[in-house]
């Protein structure tokens, strides 16, 4: 039996605008700028100032409450005062934004792509030049084409046997496939290519090594028959296996370091690729015992609605009876709303990306003045929130991707960020504190003998932290530092 009943309920839905601001402030100065373009592509009433000298008057009398509800532009009312768009009243300063240093440095965008060969195009430069008959060739293809980006086969022989017959109308064995990857596939440049796994991977670049030399033999042996042990670090296990000397197994390890575990890795994974380059969101300046943070310039664009609508929107005003330019006055408005919109977010972004900047430097000045990373203090996000107002999400967001470029090299701003502990004499103290103490420690210890958990827990109490073990043993995960059996060394 059908019932109807009426609930009410309570639920907040955020505007176009917050949602556009929100991306807007997580995105770092090079997808800010990618953003930007697009916007300036897609949009042709938001333009660029080029001329800043105050002869040019923006078009910026905008009502800053919109005809748009939040389901979208259906429901525009199309009978709005035209005339409410053509006033010149307010200066430019309000549409347009310039609150950044003449002296900040200009990043060529253009220098950060780099031109680069594949390893898959690469590896099938090679196959199409070596001896091998057609059928095999289209199999050895699909193999390459399987190929991760360090140069590995991860999936198994059988897998490749099923979808060459489902896929290519290619019918083998696991034989036939196994043995164009071992006798083809593996034979390719760089060394180790086509491995299944790291012992594989370092084998294949051994026995590309034509040498008599003892340690390169010796190392061959190890990678083949010993390589559990090797991984584990049983030294003392390979010694007695092959009945010889420390310093014949020091220069045995010493060939197996030289190999890369990652052959593929020399290689970009795409045609084009974008330069690991980090450009700075923040410049931050020393000066008189001040701390100064400024935006890096890429992040303040000067943005006004254009002129060339304004004049087109001028020229419809004129004719409000006819369908067809009512129907272009609409799309001008739209155009119009969304570039006030969006100078508005951008306006937006620099003040909170500036207000955070600010509260971080209030809470991090000694450290900045220093560059000492023990002046660091225990900071949350919500300490950067309460300073500045802002939601603890927002503060995550702006600090998430961004840099600073300080007088002591450019930092990664979530890295001034730690929990606090106690340390004996009652003081709070940063864990980023403790773990630079615990890296310091480490790097000193004997590296025969390494420290084990345990000892570094009462290394750091020596110190005046009291620290449990399985503290000791998250930071050390944290660091990438492995436990004390595979820290050692002969």
């Amino acid at each position: 039996m059908l019932k109807q009943n009426l609930q009410l309920k309570l639920g907040q839905k955020l505007a176009p605008q917050q949602i556009q601001l929100m991306k807007l402030i997580q995105l770092h100065t090079l997808e800010f700028q990618e953003e930007l373009e697009r916007e300036l592509e897609e949009n042709p009433a938001l333009e660029v100032v080029k001329d800043n000298n105050g002869d040019d008057e923006d078009f910026s009398s905008l009502d800053n409450s919109s005809d748009f509800d939040d389901e979208g532009t259906d429901s525009i009312d199309t009978d709005f005062d035209v005339d409410q768009y053509l006033y010149d009243d307010e200066p430019s300063y309000k549409t347009s934004t310039s609150n950044y240093s003449p002296d900040d440095e200009e990043y060529d965008n253009e220098s950060l792509l780099t031109e680069g060969q594949s390893l898959y195009e690469y590896l099938m430069e090679q196959i199409h030049l070596s001896a091998i008959e057609e059928d095999d060739l289209k199999i050895a293809e699909y193999i390459i084409g399987n190929l991760d980006n360090d140069g590995y086969l991860r999936r198994e022989i059988k897998s490749l046997v099923d979808d060459l017959a489902f896929s290519q109308g290619i019918y083998t064995t696991q034989e036939r496939v196994k043995e164009i990857l071992e006798n083809y596939v593996q034979k390719l440049d760089p060394a180790g290519v086509g491995a299944r796994n790291l012992q594989e991977c370092l084998l294949l670049q051994i026995e590309k090594k034509v040498s008599r030399d003892k340690a390169v033999i010796l190392a061959g042996n190890i990678l083949r028959h010993q390589f559990d042990a090797l991984t584990n670090k049983h030294y003392g296990k390979i010694i007695n296996k092959y009945d010889i000397e420390e310093e014949d197994l020091k220069d045995a390890l010493d060939v197996i370091s030289k190999l890369s575990p990652k052959v593929g890795g020399n290689f970009d994974t795409q045609t084009i690729t974008i330069n690991q380059e980090i450009i700075p969101d923040f410049v931050i300046h020393i000066k008189d015992g001040q701390v100064i943070p400024m935006l890096n310039s890429r992040n303040a664009p000067s943005l006004r609605v254009s002129d060339e609508y304004k004049e087109i929107l001028t020229t419809y005003s004129h004719d409000k009876t006819s369908a067809e330019h009512k129907q272009a006055a609409l799309f001008i408005k739209q155009k119009l709303d969304a570039a006030k919109w969006y100078i508005d977010a951008i306006n937006q972004r620099q003040n909170t990306l500036m207000q955070t900047i600010l509260a971080i430097v209030k809470l991090q000045k000694e450290y900045f003045l220093s560059g000492d990373e023990k002046n660091i203090r225990p900071m949350i996000l919500k300490d950067v929130a309460d300073i500045t107002g802002f939601d603890i999400s927002t503060i995550s967001r702006v600090v998430k991707s961004k840099y600073a470029d300080t007088p002591n090299g450019i930092i990664l701003l979530k890295n001034l960020f730690s929990d606090s502990l106690t340390n004996d004499d009652g003081e709070e103290v940063s864990t980023k504190e403790i773990k630079n103490h615990l890296q310091e420690v480490i790097s000193t210890e004997d590296k025969r003998k390494p420290l084990t958990d345990d000892a570094l827990v009462d290394m750091l109490k020596e110190r005046g932290y009291n620290i449990a073990r399985r503290t000791i043993a998250k930071y050390r995960e944290q660091l990438n530092i492995p436990v004390a059996r595979l820290r050692k060394e002969l």
